[in-house]
């Protein structure tokens, strides 16, 4: 990569670890010129307190009538970051729409309606469990834990959550993979948005016809209620926000931590012995910061040219927050930024990371990922002490997207199973 002063990273659509070319942006600054997949300019903010200060910034919009590319008409049809930009919901939408959107869904997410949601995370878990030991015996003591484990539970509760029914689950899976993938060429990327849309546009139909105690439900009477405070397109918007945001996220969170505690024993085995008031919300917490989940989540346009840590970023530019990037930031996080330390002091969320977002658009869902992720590594590791990965990290295959980070498939080996 060349790193010469002014010149563009070029994000790679096939993703990868993205921590070395962090690393090296950095060193130039924490806001760098990048080239998004279609030739399309950009920007991307990678220093925690650029991106801290930028990510609340009253003058940055979320909007796509503020990308201007976009505006104009100069993005082909099937640009694969084009949900990102167009979808109709709380991720693209600014001021009194998004907090109009945004008060539909939080009743979902309050303290209270997350904390009533365990038991049911801890029935899920202790099923899945089964089902990894199960599927281990099946091919030779070895198993997926990403398909077995660290998919269908966050699944499992998001799609209880808006009522989507056990049969499409899998499907809204794979669909979208591949919205958030950067390498899709434009007639899959269409393809996909298309059935994402229709797969959900159905469940609409079902739960209309069958409301029941769940959120879609809810939307949906939001939407039938006069005074339009939700349009159709904001409805499947929301829908499409949510699947993705609401498994993906901690899909990757499990993998990652997954990985994390067996490629450093010594910090599982701290964990284990609870020794030094070390529990798993640090683990999940210092997984969020070292090996963020979502890499570089677009996009946000400043409104007028602005200067982030002496980098103009020119009005209606796409900017990309590199949530990887802040979270080894050496400037905030010491020169041991990139080592993977469950006793890192200032242990709580609001201070060691960004990864779940700032400002207004700080992730919903963040309370449920932290539970759900929480109950999940202490009931996996409670039952299969000896778990530990079946290849090297280095054969690890890598998502296809500069916007998820993880990887493909987890092999594990379970070992001795406690119970």
């Amino acid at each position: 990569m060349d790193t010469s002063p002014g010149t563009p990273h070029r994000m790679d659509p096939a993703g990868g670890c993205p921590h070395a070319d962090n690393a090296r942006l950095l060193e130039r600054g924490a806001v760098a010129a990048v080239v998004l997949p279609g030739e399309v300019e950009g920007m991307a903010v990678l220093g925690h307190e650029a991106l801290k200060e930028f990510l609340a910034h009253p003058e940055v919009a979320k909007g796509a009538e503020h990308f201007t590319e976009l505006r104009e008409g100069r993005i082909a049809p099937g640009w694969p970051l084009a949900t990102f930009a167009t979808v109709r919901g709380m991720t693209t939408a600014d001021g009194e729409d998004h907090r109009r959107l945004r008060s539909l869904v939080s009743k979902a997410f309050t303290a209270r309606r997350v904390e009533e949601l365990r038991p049911r995370i801890e029935e899920l878990t202790a099923g899945l469990l089964d089902d990894l030991r199960a599927a281990a015996e099946r091919d030779g003591g070895v198993a997926d834990l990403r398909r077995h484990f660290a998919m269908p539970l966050p699944m499992g509760v998001i799609g209880e959550l808006l009522g989507v029914d056990a049969e499409h689950r899998d499907r809204l899976h794979h669909l979208s993979n591949q919205v958030v993938a950067t390498d899709i060429g434009p007639e899959k990327a269409l393809a996909a948005n298309r059935e994402l849309v229709a797969v959900l546009a159905a469940v609409a139909v079902a739960r209309g016809e069958r409301p029941g105690d769940d959120l879609t439900s809810a939307l949906i009477a939001a939407r039938d209620e006069e005074g339009d405070r939700l349009s159709q397109e904001e409805l499947i918007g929301t829908l499409v926000l949510m699947i993705i945001a609401g498994h993906e996220t901690t899909l990757n969170l499990l993998t990652n931590a997954v990985r994390a505690l067996c490629g450093h024993r010594d910090q599982l085995e701290l964990v284990m012995k609870g020794e030094g008031g070390v529990g798993w919300a640090d683990v999940v917490e210092e997984t969020l910061r070292w090996d963020a989940p979502v890499s570089y989540f677009p996009f946000r346009y400043p409104v007028r040219d602005l200067t982030v840590d002496g980098t103009v970023i020119p009005k209606g530019t796409p900017v990309l927050a590199g949530y990887s990037a802040a979270g080894r930031d050496p400037s905030v996080h010491g020169p041991d930024a990139d080592r993977f330390d469950v006793t890192r002091p200032g242990r709580s969320g609001a201070t060691r990371h960004l990864s779940l977002g700032h400002g207004a658009h700080y992730c919903l869902g963040a309370p449920l990922a932290r539970m759900e992720a929480t109950i999940a590594l202490e009931r996996l590791f409670t039952r299969f002490p000896d778990l530990d990965l079946a290849v090297t990290e280095a054969e690890l295959s890598r998502h296809s997207s500069f916007v998820g980070n993880s990887v493909r498939a987890l092999p594990v080996r379970l070992g001795t199973s406690h119970g």
